[in-house]
């Protein structure tokens, strides 16, 4: 596509969350030290809440990657529309207990607990990683709460990351689940970049797919960048990755305000505000003033 245009080894604004291009800015970092420090103090819930398209995912897989196997045993549930049933199989099958769908309820339980207690007797966490938790079912997070009573006299067993849109505050605020709520130790936001962010974000993903160049975006590119995605990383993508196509298209070195507008138009329910409209319409209009007058400057041989 545009790779050999640009000189990268690689398309540096997928929506598949590589952790190779995990973000390295204070939110996204800061999230992941408190995760890592409250699952290296035994705490027993961690929550981790953002809106669409802010980076849950690669959180998340960045977190898998991070954590020690040595130390760590992770089981991971991207999917947790499950009924209770189905959420205490599908751990049992990720902590290593193959026959978890031939096992009954209470035989299950059992080998979860023996599981468990093996794994701590290794010197190894356990820790249950639940992408979209604000899709769980009520019935399913108050069986997960259930689950996690199980610990030694001195500890928890294992421990549950929750990752989820604001929604999961809203199912966590209900009277019924107040017990699970008690629970939650540690919890942050991921919140939108801000507009010095959304330049860190391209650059970095710029040359970490490979390039090598000055800044690939321009001022205003960045500017119109930040402004049309609100922040939201994934809408930085898409619009990033299109205008990347509409420089190559024009032949163009680097991406301007012109090439991320034609990403904007491409792009369904993204919209610019009243004063940024304004402030293109004026650059535009001062652009044409300053054309016209070079243009008759040089018709009457001025220039």
């Amino acid at each position: 596509m545009y790779m050999d245009h640009f000189g990268l080894q690689e398309l540096p604004f997928t929506l598949t969350p590589n952790t190779r291009f995990f973000l390295q800015l204070p939110a996204h970092q800061e999230a992941l030290n408190l995760v890592l420090v409250a699952l290296s103090g035994g705490d027993g819930f961690i929550k981790v809440v953002g809106e669409v398209g802010t980076g849950k995912t690669m959180l998340c897989r960045t977190l898998l990657n991070t954590l020690d196997e040595q130390d760590y045993i992770t089981a991971y549930l991207p999917n947790p529309f499950l009924n209770p049933e189905a959420l205490r199989q599908h751990f049992a099958l990720e902590i290593g207990i193959e026959e978890a769908l031939e096992l009954g309820d209470l035989a299950l339980m059992a080998r979860i607990n023996e599981q468990l207690v093996a794994h701590a007797r290794e010197g190894r966490h356990t820790v249950l990683i639940v992408d979209e938790a604000q899709a769980m079912p009520e019935e399913t997070i108050e069986a997960l709460r259930l689950l996690t009573n199980l610990e030694t006299e001195s500890e928890k067993l294992f421990q549950v990351v929750l990752l989820g849109q604001p929604e999961l505050d809203t199912l966590l605020a209900q009277q019924s689940l107040r017990q699970l709520k008690q629970r939650i130790t540690f919890s942050c936001r991921l919140h939108p970049l801000a507009d010095d962010a959304v330049e860190l974000y391209l650059q970095q993903r710029a040359t970490r797919a490979g390039y090598n160049g000055l800044s690939l975006f321009s001022k205003k590119a960045i500017r119109l960048l930040s402004e049309s995605s609100a922040g939201i990383p994934r809408l930085v993508n898409i619009l990033a990755h299109k205008a990347l196509m509409s420089a190559y298209g024009k032949g163009d070195a680097t991406v301007s305000a012109f090439h991320v507008m034609r990403a904007i138009d491409d792009t369904e329910g993204v919209t610019l505000s009243n004063h940024y409209q304004q402030w293109l319409w004026k650059g535009l209009t001062i652009a044409l003033i300053s054309a016209g007058v070079l243009y008759a400057a040089q018709s009457r041989g001025l220039l």
